[in-house]
This record gives structure tokens, sequence and C-alpha cells, in this order.
């Protein structure tokens, strides 16, 4: 064992080290940090959506009479619709434009890793993004007479084909664009960026206010590097007769995705995560870009659907199949394991499911020091909060730990998993702040779904039949000591 972790702390730690600091990917997941506030904000308008959308008739009754005497409107209608309005404006305003909010966010983290002009670089990430866009809306006909369908191409004819080519589909700025932006938007503001080291700029004189000269030192670069990557995207659509974001999203997205639902790769994940931390470095921020990045976007994807078909409706596409684009039914699927599933399910108290050795060291523990830690560490672990235990005992290069701290978590996803795949329980559906405490946690996750709590009982369990042994453990060798 000794031999083992001489061996990881020499060659492995220095690599992780390493990634944990490489500037592009600690941008990377600034960026996908900063965009909590908007990705928390839709996760609430969904919930809204569908709690108004699965309130009681009775209830619904019982505010439609109390509409009557004016007492429960907003106008002249129920407060009900009302509340589901707003709610589907405010999704309208951060999940359905969260590719481009991204967009801005990559930018502004890179261009700060770089230490140029973020805000400059953030209106770069947002340009490099829509230059690329299709710009043709299409029209939905099908079901329509040949009347209607006539009255259309008229109308089509009478505005002129040249004015219905000027619309951007804002469908292409959901979670999808993610890939294209990390590529196009890296592209564009490294670019951005090596201009303004440089020094190619525009100079303005001392008189002239600073905010106005930071601007105009900006101007040069943002032309070369929209320019460059709208250059790209011409040609390639010129050459394939496809846009870049298609062709990114078919060849480079969509495979990554695929493969992020095998059962191996989230168990690689869920261990590197779990390694990282035994060396004392924050697995879930060494691989945040790989965490967020790919699995983040089919999160998103998954509280779409659910914010369209609700609870009732997932359980019917995962019960036909409709887990990936390929199977999609109305062009709607359900991701079986996305970036909130190690949450719901293996991460209670932390990373490694920490809460679960806190309860074993209060009922088994002889020892005074763990049971100090144990009982500073009770309040952050029920928020998934970690660091105490990890630090405190301490969890990081202790041996005797290091087998349940790969292994508890990495059993509690396997159960989830399968569970998931034998839709015993729905997918997460719904971004939950991680701090949410266990339980609760999966069952907002999944929609409200009882059975999470259910499985969340299960995990929790075999978590806790992984660490007690070895708290035991620690007993023998505090009484030899």
């Amino acid at each position: 064992m000794n031999a083992l972790q001489q061996w990881m702390e020499k060659h492995l730690v220095p690599v992780a080290a390493k990634i944990g600091s490489q500037k592009h990917l600690v941008a990377l997941r600034d960026s996908f940090v900063g965009m909590l506030p908007a990705t928390m904000v839709g996760a609430m308008a969904t919930l809204v959506s569908v709690m108004i959308g699965t309130v009681p008739s009775a209830v619904q009754q019982l505010v439609q009479r109390s509409a009557s005497d004016g007492s429960w409107t907003l106008s002249d209608k129920p407060v009900f619709e009302q509340l589901a309005g707003i709610s589907s404006l405010v999704s309208q305003g951060t999940l359905t434009i969260i590719g481009l909010i991204f967009a801005f966010s990559w930018g502004y983290n890179l261009s700060k890793a770089y230490k140029v002009n973020e805000l400059a670089g953030g209106i770069v990430g947002v340009a490099a993004l829509v230059s690329g866009l299709p710009n043709i809306i299409g029209i939905a006909t099908a079901g329509l007479s040949e009347k209607a369908m006539e009255t259309v191409n008229n109308n089509i004819a009478a505005q002129g084909i040249a004015t219905w080519k000027m619309g951007l589909s804002v469908g292409q700025l959901d979670a999808g664009a993610y890939f294209t932006v990390i590529i196009m938007g890296a592209l564009a503001v490294i670019l951005y960026a090596k201009l303004m080291l440089a020094d190619i700029t525009i100079k303005m004189p001392d008189s002239v206010p600073p905010a106005v000269s930071k601007a105009f030192l900006a101007i040069i670069p943002t032309i070369v590097a929209v320019y460059v990557v709208s250059i790209i995207y011409y040609f390639i659509k010129v050459w394939t007769g496809n846009d870049l974001i298609f062709l990114i999203s078919k060849y480079i997205a969509e495979p990554f995705q695929a493969l992020s639902q095998s059962i191996v790769s989230v168990l690689i994940v869920t261990f590197f995560v779990s390694l990282f931390w035994f060396f004392g470095i924050h697995g879930t921020n060494v691989l945040g870009a790989v965490l967020d990045g790919i699995w983040g976007p089919l999160q998103l994807a998954n509280m779409d659907v659910y914010n369209k078909v609700g609870l009732q409706g997932v359980k019917d596409l995962v019960a036909k199949g409709a887990t990936d684009k390929t199977h999609a039914i109305d062009g709607n699927f359900v991701t079986l394991w996305v970036r909130g599933s190690w949450d719901a399910f293996a991460w209670f108290g932390g990373t490694a499911g920490t809460i679960t050795l806190i309860i074993a060291i209060l009922w088994f523990s002889k020892r005074e020091d763990y049971k100090t830690v144990a009982k500073l560490s009770v309040a952050p672990g029920i928020f998934n909060i970690n660091e105490p235990v990890m630090f405190g005992m301490p969890l990081v290069l202790n041996s005797l730990f290091f087998i349940p701290l790969l292994l508890a978590p990495m059993v509690s996803v396997t159960i989830a998993y399968i569970a998931t795949a034998l839709h015993l329980v729905s997918p997460v559906v719904l971004q939950v702040p991680w701090v949410t405490p266990p339980f609760i946690n999966a069952f907002m996750a999944t929609g409200f779904d009882w059975r999470a709590i259910v499985v969340t009982a299960v995990t929790f369990a075999a978590s806790f039949a992984i660490w007690f042994p070895f708290v035991i453990a620690a007993n023998s060798m505090k009484e030899e000591a």
C-alpha cells in the first residue's frame, strides 16, 4: 500500500495538480460556476411551472372561484395562469438562451485568465457563437391543409425570400451550443487575447477617459477574432453544405455524450474524483470541466423535457426507450445519467458519501479524536460540505480509509445507475443546489419522484456498510497504539 501511495504521489499527483491549475480548464470551470444564477433561476421557473401543472383540481377550482371577486387575480386571469406565464418568460430568459449566457461567461473567464479586458472578451465569446448560427428559420408546415400551405407560400413570396433569411433560431442558443462555444469561443477569445498582449491595439491620448480608452484598445483584436471565426464558419458551410454548429454537435458533442452514458465512463469519473481527494486535491474542481461540460448540458436538456411533459411524461419516455437522440419521441428524450445524478445518489454529505462515515464514527468509533471531528462535521455534512472530515480526521493520505473512499461512491453510483436504467427511479431532471441535504436533493432532482428517496436510502445504506468496518478497524489500531 505504501509503495502504491508513493508511486501515485510521484506520478499522479503532479499531473492532477497541473490539470487543476491549467488556466484554460480553470476558466472553463469558472464559466460553468458563473452561470449558476441563470441555471438556478431557470430550474426554479421549471419547478414552478410543473407544480402549477400538478396542483390538485379541487385547489384550482377553489382559486378559480376566488378569482371571481378579484381577490386572487393579477388582472383578469387566475393567479395560477399568471404564474405559469411569468415562469415561462423566466425560463425563456435563462434556459432557452443558456448557450448564449455560457458564451459570455466563457469569453469573460478566458480573457480573465489571459489578464486582458474581460468585458470585451465576453462580447467576443458571444459573437463567436452567434456568427455561426444558421440564419434561416424553418416554418413548421406539418398537418397544414393545401389552402393553408398556399397561404404560407404566398406570404413568403410576397415578403421576399431574403427577408425570411434574416432571422436567427433561438433554439440553437440552448445547452446544445456548449461544445461550439467551447471550441469556437476559445479560438476567438485566445486570438483576441494574444493580439491584446501583443499590443496590436488603438491607443488613445491620456486625455481620453479610461473607459473609452479601454474600449478602443479592444477594437482591433475583436475585429480580427470575430472575422477569423466568421471566415471559418462561412467556408465550412460552403464546402460541406452544413453549419459548423451542426457538425460539432453531430461528430463531437453527441459521441461524447453517448459515451458518457456508459457505466464504465461514470465509474471512471467517480473513481478519479475520489482518488484526487485522497491526495488533498479537490476532485470535483479538477474534473469540473468534464463533469459540467459533458453531463451538464444533458441535465439542462432533461430539465427542458421535464418542463414540457412533466414527471409522468418523463417516465413514459424512459419506459419507451427514448433515452438518447436516436430514439427520441416527437423530438423528446431523457438522458439517464446527468451531472446532478452524482449529487443526488452518491455524493451525499460530500464526495464519497462522507455523511455515512460521520454516522458510522458517532455510532461505532471509540476514538475521541474521530468523534470530535465527526461532531463538528455533522452540520456541514448535512449540506454536503465535507472539508472538515476530509482534512480534520484526516481522510487525505490516510491509507486506512483509502479503500472506502474509492469504493463507497462507486457502489452508490452503480446502484443508482442500475435503478435508473431499470426504470425503478426517474432520471435527474431538475437542477438542485448542491448544498441541498441528502434525500431531499434526490426527491427534488428527480421531479419529486418518491422512489428517489428509496434508491437514496439503498445507496446510503450501502455506503454506510462500506465505511463502518474501517471505523471499527481504526478502533483496533488505536488500542494497539
